[in-house]
């Protein structure tokens, strides 16, 4: 017995640090199963961008790891190819991430589960460590505050933006590191701490650094002796970050090259000096539960901390025990984190220089952090309030209940039972933080279960709020894909792309492995939606997706598969696993060589390889017509060399228009209709009747989109990506000469301007006898990867090209013959090179820029920390 109590005894800090983890972790894992949560029920915990965009990052890094390390540099997944260190960088560096790799297929969910609560665990651990640290507490206090500082509102809030979770629990330690630096002289803890962050997160890690600025103030007037001793302690800061700069130079300055290219060309260089809201209104966040959906794209900053640490840090500023100067000092940091979340310019710095596109205020942790620890400061077991502080105290919290209930208009996430629920827990705090009970056994125990029941509270209730993506949605669709791309790649294992006309994600290809069209991701690079916007698919600043293709990009961009959705008839209708975004009449020109139950598989007779032969304009090409018709028209006439093939298009007239309760109109593009009586349903039916077999295509510009009209072709809803900012073209009819085609927009507003609406037919003979031309001299692939292509080639023409659908980067290197070749850029968009006549040996590898010089000063600065630190241990 006495053996058994010796091996399973915890000490009172282990009691706090198990505690510490275990609290948050068992509180979040309980909730997800009440809310069914796989692996624990039929729910995920894929909800907004998780859901969208980061679940498939994580399943390419699987398949990355495990099966295909030449994309770990470079992916034809990531739109049309696309470096992927950036990638890495900002979303999957984590250590955690391994966890995902014992999670395959539809399955990464649950990795996704553990993922989650683990960090929430991690960061309970991190903060209560810093506490036994730094401060008195311990044991059940110590806990509350640590899972105060887990559960904050931040956190719950940006749940699903899971890669900054890691921020959470390297904030306390690299907080600590800077604490021994200017308390001890110690430097190794902060070095490996911060760059550690610098590593796994920059983007967060950049906000840390930031707050790690404060943090050198306020303890280097708390711990000041000296002038001496503080420019001592100034340097050993100063060299000690830049230092961990350089440790993380690998990963660091690829990744800049990156957002060079991407994220940095959005960068806010004017502001205002103004606040950005009534700055009280960040009050309402401090209640339980005050968040929800509406929150995400544009609110205030997510501060809830409970009502203990929030009388903690408050207190702090009244406690005596505590040297004024250091007070102030907090103070001081407190009002410029509360100006942060403001006031414009400061905001913007600490996004490094960009407004966020949802999500705002992302570096309220560090507020919530600095608050918490305040509180941890004040809140010891000697802590005693005169009643001036108490009165103090009192008097701010309820003035800034009544400003909340008072204004409980403004704050659609608040009720009133909340604002209520809210001021019970401070007065419970009060009573336990200003009552002599101290020393008592029973007041940590008050203080876990009161902090805890409110932590627990807000977060189930702000949960409560926002909804998730089913296991089934997510797994059947993702099964559904595999099952349609796995036989075309064991047939044919040549490089080339593969489209369709239904979309889960714009990042399907990476959840199951091909080269794609689409991609969602906050460091594509400008350059991409340009392109897109210009030949008619949608686009924004963070995505593409490749829903409109015509005959001819799908030839000029390799698209040699296509994946259509099959229609259900009866009760089944509209109750497809595969989300219909695309019609795709000109599929009938591509021949079918597959089908299941949910789609038929496609292959198109005139896609090109990924590289051929081609006129030497398309180096000169300035392609700078809007019109997304005219600019495919321009671009293969450019490949081609003849004039000629710039009239590939012709604007056609419809056969008949139709006015139901809208005014008539005799010119139809351009023209703005207007409902006659605004009650009424309005609409325009537009008839033609092909005299050819060619395909039809609609140009739509971006007012002509689902949220002011409803669109139905021949008696059926037509199916668009509804998100475009720039004129799209949307396939109408093929192979339909003699039929009556009719389109009706139903308009859902007063009016609606028919920006750029116009009928084209794409002349087929012409795209044939161009797409053969090309044809006839493919670069012939011995070799390739997803970063390395080499193949031979014939050029029957002096001044010939190799033209490619590889999107340029300075990453790509070239050899023609053996010999480095200089690649160009075509259409500001893709790779090609100048040949000499003949056959020619052609490789292209990519090697990410500034990697090796990030390789080499993170290697010669980690020799000359190793060096120094041995030659100081060889001298003691």
């Amino acid at each position: 017995m006495q053996f058994h109590n010796r091996r399973w005894h915890l000490s009172p800090r282990q009691f706090t640090l198990l505690g510490a983890f275990l609290t948050p972790f068992i509180l979040m894992t309980a909730y997800f199963i009440y809310r069914q949560m796989v692996p624990f029920g039929s729910s995920s915990l894929l909800t907004v961008d998780l859901g969208q965009q980061y679940i498939d990052f994580f399943a390419y890094m699987r398949r990355a790891l495990l099966h295909d390390p030449s994309s770990i540099f470079y992916s034809f997944a990531n739109g049309l190819g696309g470096e992927m260190l950036g990638t890495w960088a900002y979303y999957l560096l984590s250590p955690l991430n391994w966890i995902l790799l014992l999670c395959p297929g539809a399955s990464l969910t649950t990795g996704v589960f553990f993922l989650t609560v683990i960090k929430y665990g991690l960061a309970g651990l991190a903060f209560a460590w810093l506490l036994l640290k730094t401060t008195q507490q311990s044991g059940l206090k110590a806990i509350t505050l640590a899972t105060a500082y887990a559960l904050m509102g931040w956190s719950i809030a940006n749940q699903l933006n899971i890669m900054w979770l890691d921020a959470a629990y390297l904030l306390p330690l690299v907080f600590y590191g800077a604490y021994l630096l200017m308390t001890t002289g110690k430097l190794r803890t902060y070095v490996v701490w911060l760059t550690l962050s610098l590593i796994i997160n920059y983007y967060m890690a950049y906000m840390i650094c930031l707050f790690m600025i404060l943090t050198f103030i306020f303890l280097a007037v708390d711990r000041y002796t000296t002038w001496g001793n503080l420019l001592k302690q100034a340097g050993n800061f100063a060299w000690t970050s830049i230092t961990a700069g350089l440790l993380a130079a690998v990963v660091l300055l690829p990744t800049w090259w990156s957002l060079a290219q991407s994220k940095a060309q959005y960068t806010v260089t004017s502001f205002k000096w103004k606040f950005e809201f009534f700055p009280p209104k960040m009050l309402a966040k401090f209640f339980l539960g005050a968040f929800n959906f509406d929150q995400m794209p544009d609110g205030t900053a997510n501060l809830f901390i409970g009502a203990i640490a929030l009388l903690g840090a408050l207190f702090y500023f009244s406690n005596r025990a505590i040297v004024l100067r250091t007070r102030l000092t907090a103070g001081i940091i407190t009002v410029v984190l509360a100006l942060s979340l403001c006031l414009q310019p400061l905001d913007l710095l600490w996004h490094a220089g960009q407004f966020p596109v949802w999500y705002p205020y992302r570096f309220s942790f560090i507020v919530s952090f600095w608050l918490i620890w305040l509180a941890a400061q004040a809140l010891t077991d000697d802590f005693e309030p005169g009643w001036l502080a108490i009165a103090m105290v009192t008097v701010i919290v309820v003035a800034g209940a009544a400003y909340v209930a008072l204004n409980l208009k403004q704050f659609k996430f608040l009720q009133m039972n909340q604002v209520l629920l809210g001021m019970f827990f401070v007065v419970m705090a009060l009573v336990l933080t200003t009552l002599p009970i101290k020393h008592h056994w029973i007041y940590p125990l008050l203080f876990f279960v009161i902090g805890v029941t409110e932590i627990s509270a807000n977060a189930f209730t702000s949960l409560n709020n926002i909804s998730y993506v089913s296991q089934g949605e997510y797994g059947n669709y993702t099964n559904e894909l595999q099952r349609l791309v796995n036989p075309v790649q064991k047939k044919d294992h040549g490089f080339y792309r593969i489209g369709k006309t239904f979309m889960r994600t714009k990042g399907d290809a990476f959840q199951t492995g091909f080269n794609g069209g689409g991609v969602f991701s906050s460091v594509l690079p400008k350059a991409v939606p340009t392109f897109y916007g210009n030949t008619g698919n949608p686009d924004g600043d963070g995505f593409v997706a490749y829903s409109n293709g015509t005959l001819v990009t799908d030839a000029l961009l390799n698209m040699k598969y296509y994946f259509q959705d099959k229609p259900l008839s009866g009760a089944l209708s509209g109750a497809s696993m595969l989300p219909a975004t695309a019609n795709k009449a000109d599929l009938a020109d591509y021949d079918p060589v597959g089908t299941d139950h949910w789609a038929t598989t496609y292959k198109n007779p005139y896609a090109l390889p990924v590289g051929y032969a081609a006129d030497s304009q398309i180096l000169s090409l300035k392609n700078k017509t809007a019109d997304p018709a005219q600019y495919q028209a321009n671009w293969l006439a450019a490949l081609t060399g003849n004039s000629a093939d710039k009239r590939l298009y012709t604007a056609e007239n419809f056969d008949q228009v139709t006015f139901n309760n809208i005014n008539q109109q005799t010119k139809i593009t351009g023209a703005i209709l207007q409902k006659k009586n605004l009650l009424k349903p309005g609409s325009i039916t537009l008839t033609i009747k092909p005299t050819t077999n060619d395909p039809y295509y609609l140009t739509f510009g971006s007012t002509v989109n689902p949220d002011n009209a409803t669109f139905v072709l021949n008696g059926k809803a037509l199916n668009q990506y509804k998100t475009y900012r720039n004129t799209i073209l949307v396939s109408a009819a093929d192979h339909a000469k003699g039929q009556t085609i009719k389109l009706t927009i139903n308009l859902k507003k007063g009016s609606l301007w028919l920006e750029n609406f116009t009928l084209y037919r794409l002349n087929t003979g012409t795209f044939k006898t161009a797409i053969a031309q090309l044809q006839q001299h493919p670069w012939q692939l011995s070799k390739h990867t997803s970063r390395y292509f080499s193949g031979q080639i014939t050029t029957t023409k002096a001044g010939e090209v190799l033209n490619t659908s590889i999107p340029y980067s300075s990453g790509w290197h070239a050899t023609v013959n053996g010999k480095t070749a200089k690649t160009y850029k075509t259409i500001n968009m893709f790779t090609a090179l100048k040949l000499p006549k003949g056959r020619n040996t052609v490789t292209l590898s990519y090697w990410p820029p500034l990697l090796n010089l990030g390789l080499l000063i993170s290697g010669l600065t980690l020799i000359a920390l190793t060096g120094g630190w041995w030659l100081s241990h060889r001298r003691h």
